[in-house]
C-alpha cells in the first residue's frame, strides 16, 4: 500500500464516501489517467475498494471502500493528524 497516490485515494473514499472516477481525478492533483488507472486497478484486487458500474449513456463508475478498506480508518485518520500537527508555521 505504498506510495502517495492510494493513501490519498483511500482517504479521500474514507472521509467522502463514493466517488466517480473523475472526482478521484480532480481531487488527485498531478496523478496522470495512466497512475490513477492503474492504482485503482491495485485497489481492487487488493480489495480495498469496490468498482461500481452503472449501466447508462454516459457510463458512469463508482468507488467505494470495502469493508476490508474500511478497516484502515484508524491508520488513516491517525496518519491526518499526525500530518496537521507537525505542519510547518509557513504552511498554516
Amino acid at each position: 500500500m505504498g506510495g502517495r497516490w492510494k493513501i490519498n485515494m483511500l482517504s479521500y473514499l474514507l472521509n467522502e464516501g463514493k466517488l466517480r472516477y473523475s472526482e478521484l481525478r480532480k481531487k488527485l492533483v498531478g496523478i496522470s489517467e495512466r497512475m490513477l488507472i492503474a492504482k485503482l486497478k491495485e485497489l481492487e484486487q487488493d480489495n480495498l475498494i469496490t468498482r461500481i458500474v452503472y449501466q447508462q449513456v454516459p457510463p458512469k463508475v463508482e468507488y467505494e471502500l470495502t469493508v476490508l478498506g474500511r478497516s484502515l480508518e484508524e491508520i488513516l485518520t491517525l496518519r491526518d493528524k499526525w500530518g496537521e500537527d507537525n505542519l510547518p508555521e509557513s504552511m498554516l
